[in-house]
């Protein structure tokens, strides 16, 4: 089969130290219309992840030096990577070796010898999974929504970047996390009851976390709405803001409170106008890397998980 130009289904992150292994499902995933990259070792796929963020990865389980499960730990502790979904290909068939690949963050194994069309199979499910995932939390990104997704345990399951970012000011003690009965008083709201928060310390007076819970979300889970709002009186105090509605101000909007450096707003600027990180790197005269590391920080400053999200915050605010 002979690769297909015309048919462009995503990019493959292919790590395997086995060169059979490595030809077979490259020429396999060309033909089906994948890009494909290739790395050799747990240490050259981070490597390669640094400079271009695949929609999937073919993660061998077991590599001299950096092991793949190792290696898949690495991968989801990085927030630019984490919703890249990885598929573990394994020798092994021991319970115990599947669950630590599940603990590791894979989303599924093959067994090898690998069978092409069950790879492929599977790889298009999951690529298409993470994409539909990824832009429903980009649409949460962009809106600032801070949501949550409670249990059935009445724990968080899930929370969005804006979400985290006031949880951390509203409970610092807790990173990220929130009082047990405070939750627990939140999974048992009706739906559109507000539960009031604690002050955020955000470094503005008077803002406040408010919580509204949106119902039944799944078997036993809940969604919860996060704002957060400040009263009419502490907001002419602080000088002034928007008027949301009888008695309740908008905060600052994530940029104004974000406290970007003057180079992070640089990045931040020519990612709104849509360069890539090696544009953002030659016209600043800095490293890849450096950009990188740049984008983390904004990210995390700014409650987003995405490039699409930071550029539609930077488009609205910083002129152009």
């Amino acid at each position: 089969m002979s690769p297909n130009p015309e048919r462009h289904l995503g990019t493959v992150l292919v790590v395997d130290d086995a060169p059979d292994t490595l030809r077979m499902l490259c020429d396999a995933l060309a033909a089906e219309g994948y890009t494909v990259l290739v790395a050799r070792d747990g240490e050259q796929a981070l490597e390669r992840l640094e400079l271009v963020v695949p929609d999937a990865i073919l993660l061998d389980a077991v590599m001299p030096g950096l092991s793949g499960f190792e290696t898949c730990r690495r991968i989801k502790a990085h927030a630019a990577w984490v919703h890249v979904p990885v598929v573990f290909m394994t020798g092994l068939s021991e319970t115990s070796d599947i669950v630590a690949g599940f603990d590791a963050g894979g989303v599924d194994y093959v067994v090898k010898p690998v069978r092409i069309e069950e790879v492929l199979a599977r790889l298009a499910t999951h690529m298409r999974n993470a994409r539909v995932t990824r832009l429903a939390r980009e649409a949460v990104d962009v809106g600032g929504h801070g949501v949550l997704l409670l249990d059935v345990r009445q724990r968080i399951a899930w929370r969005s970047p804006q979400a985290e970012r006031w949880l951390r000011e509203a409970f610092p003690e807790l990173e990220g996390g929130a009082p047990v009965e405070w939750l627990a008083q939140l999974a048992g709201s009706p739906t559109g009851h507000e539960v009031p928060g604690p002050a955020l310390r955000a470094g503005t007076v008077g803002i406040r976390l408010i919580a509204r819970s949106l119902g039944a979300a799944g078997l036993g889970e809940t969604m919860v709405l996060l704002s957060s709002e400040r009263p009419a009186a502490a907001n002419a105090a602080a000088g002034g803001a928007v008027v949301m509605g009888e008695g309740v101000t908008a905060a600052p909007s994530r940029l104004d409170v974000a406290s970007l450096t003057p180079r992070e707003t640089e990045v931040l600027s020519w990612l709104a106008k849509g360069k890539t990180n090696r544009d953002i790197a030659d016209i600043l005269g800095m490293s890849h890397r450096t950009v990188n590391k740049h984008l983390e920080h904004i990210f995390e400053k700014l409650g987003v998980e995405t490039r699409a999200a930071a550029a539609a915050l930077a488009s609205r605010a910083i002129p152009g």
